[in-house]
């Protein structure tokens, strides 16, 4: 039998090599790099606030590659003047704790200085389907996320990078930047998760009230019949606004390549629900 000391340094060694490890700096960064030489290593960008979608993120990387690395970092480009910046959940220690958990090798927890070392002017704009659907509303928000994405790309040098389904169109920008880039990057999407009413997984439902839930999951059940095109568009919205949404941005049938509205094969949707926006869609 083991003697007890010796039981106990055994478990600690086999503790330090599976704790999760985190890379604060760019030295960590590269120090990692280093040490994972001849692996293959998945990426996983988040904004924290992490869920079971984002954990479904890392467990995909960790089937795809020998390494999973996600990072957490609050974007500052891709909230206009007056979004949630401030606001937007913040739960650092909870989300190590999940993505320990979920098996992530490390986790990278840049400083804005690494990422934007001279400001964060943007510097990154794909042309054509940013300006559609989300890029209507939301016409800073593509080029903050391609230009976080690009540098975080050319510092993490993954082989495979992992994005939700559920933001469908900032997927396949990213897909697009990664090929007019040349990112030798293999875009992973991941199916939307969603809890037992439906409703698609997101930070921003932690805003929600019990009152306010249960018209958010409507939203799922009519973009359903939009699919199935037992609705219009227009009818679907109108829907949407008797259930209780105080304002619907689209709620609409487009081309999951183009957005444009020939060819339709997805739909897709932006409410508002009290100072929450949400978003979701699916394949028709």
């Amino acid at each position: 039998m083991l003697n007890l000391p010796l039981l106990a340094i055994i478990i600690i060694i086999h503790y330090a090599q599976h704790k999760m490890q985190q890379l604060k700096t760019l030295s960590d960064l590269k120090n990692f790099q280093k040490s994972i030489k001849g692996k293959t290593l998945s990426f996983v960008p988040t904004m924290g606030a992490l869920h079971a979608g984002h954990i479904a993120l890392v467990e995909e990387g960790l089937k795809q590659a020998d390494i999973c690395l996600p990072y957490i970092y609050i974007n500052p480009t891709q909230f206009a003047a007056h979004e949630d910046l401030d606001q937007y959940p913040r739960t650092l220690e909870a989300d190590l704790a999940k993505l320990e958990n979920a098996g992530a090798q490390a986790v990278w927890l840049p400083s804005t200085t690494d990422i934007y070392p001279n400001g964060t002017k943007t510097d990154v704009h794909i042309d054509g389907i940013t300006e559609e659907l989300e890029g209507e509303f939301r016409p800073h928000f593509f080029d903050g996320v391609t230009t976080v994405v690009a540098r975080m790309f050319r510092l993490a040098k993954p082989d495979i990078a992992l994005f939700g389904e559920k933001d469908f169109q900032q997927l396949q920008v990213i897909k697009k930047m990664t090929h007019e880039l040349d990112f030798p990057i293999q875009i992973i999407g991941v199916p939307t998760q969603r809890d037992k009413n439906g409703l698609a997984l997101s930070s921003r439902n932690a805003y929600l009230s019990e009152e306010q839930y249960e018209i958010a999951i409507e939203l799922n059940k009519i973009l359903v019949q939009l699919a199935q095109n037992m609705v219009t568009e227009k009818q679907a919205t109108q829907l949407l606004l008797n259930c209780g949404f105080d304002k619907v941005d689209y709620c609409v049938q487009r081309n999951s390549e183009t957005f444009g509205a020939e060819n339709p094969n997805r739909v897709l949707a932006a409410v508002h629900l009290g100072k929450t926006r949400l978003i979701d869609n699916m394949p028709m």
